[in-house]
């Protein structure tokens, strides 16, 4: 109860006295935006005034369907913030996660095993501390390039650091999608684990997928979130979902208007969580 009326009251206020600050102050709304705005686990950095600004101006962006500006938003998070967050979640990371989700990557495994060919790289889009990629490492001993893209220059730097010890390990800061541009080629695999494809929108991200399509032979596994209520029979669209404003992606429908066939789809629950997690396997040959 105590709940519900706290929430009640910051959702008056975020859409009276937030947008109105808002209204007031269009140069602390603008840095505000360009610092990162869309997570909420630090927002013991900002004042009261700017955490009703920042709700008012994420509120206002849903309520405009604005995924252009939210896509902003999701991109100056993870570039100027990122490393706070990996940093806040690492333990998690290490003792929960990981171990939670070896067993899935089993399901990559015999996939590859399918074919006997080589492939050149395995690539993480959105590689966090590094720990899922320094996991595939070890678990692909054949496959002798790894790449992992992150947009947090700092975060890089420390994985560099963290791992220098692994040489098959490369990181790099950058955009994902436009190393692929620049860097992509055949039998690549790629793979994205617990949100990263969630922070583009449908048209960036059906773009990406042609784009990767146009490579060769390629093999996706992404481990991405989806909003519980997010019913593909009703709205086969990607929706905006949960507290950062992120998006619920089709992602079935996206890789095969791409030219990908699936190869693997499951779901996984977690009780903590408000969305549920799908595991898409895709390749285009």
């Amino acid at each position: 109860m105590k709940r519900k009326l706290r929430d009640l009251i910051v959702y008056i206020l975020t859409r009276t006295l937030g947008r109105w600050l808002v209204y007031l102050n269009p140069k602390k709304a603008t840095e505000l935006i360009e610092k990162g705005i869309t997570n909420l686990r630090n927002t013991s950095r900002l004042n009261w005034k700017e955490k009703l600004m920042r709700r008012a101006i994420l509120y206002t962006a849903k309520k405009k369907e604005d995924v252009e500006s939210l896509e902003k938003f999701h991109r100056n998070y993870w570039a100027n913030h990122g490393h706070d967050f990996f940093a806040s979640t690492e333990n998690r990371m290490k003792n929960d996660y990981l171990p939670k989700y070896k067993a899935t990557f089993d399901i990559l495994e015999k996939e590859l095993l399918k074919d006997p060919k080589k492939y050149t790289a395995i690539v993480e889009i959105g590689t966090g501390d590094g720990s899922i990629l320094n996991f595939l490492s070890e678990k692909f001993p054949q496959i002798n390039r790894m790449v992992g893209i992150d947009l947090s220059e700092i975060q890089i730097e420390k994985n560099k650091m963290k791992f220098k010890e692994n040489p098959k390990l490369k990181f790099v800061a950058t955009d994902g999608f436009e190393w692929v541009k620049e860097n992509g080629s055949t039998n690549m695999i790629f793979v994205t684990f617990r949100g990263v494809l969630e922070y583009f929108t449908q048209q960036r991200l059906q773009d990406f997928f042609h784009k990767l399509n146009s490579l060769g032979k390629t093999t996706f596994f992404a481990v991405e979130p989806n909003g519980l209520d997010h019913d593909f029979s009703i709205n086969p669209n990607s929706q905006i979902y949960g507290n950062e404003c992120a998006f619920s992606h089709n992602y079935v429908k996206l890789f095969q208007n791409a030219g990908f066939s699936i190869w693997h789809q499951s779901k996984k629950i977690e009780g903590e969580h408000p969305d549920i997690t799908s595991i898409i396997g895709a390749k285009n040959f």
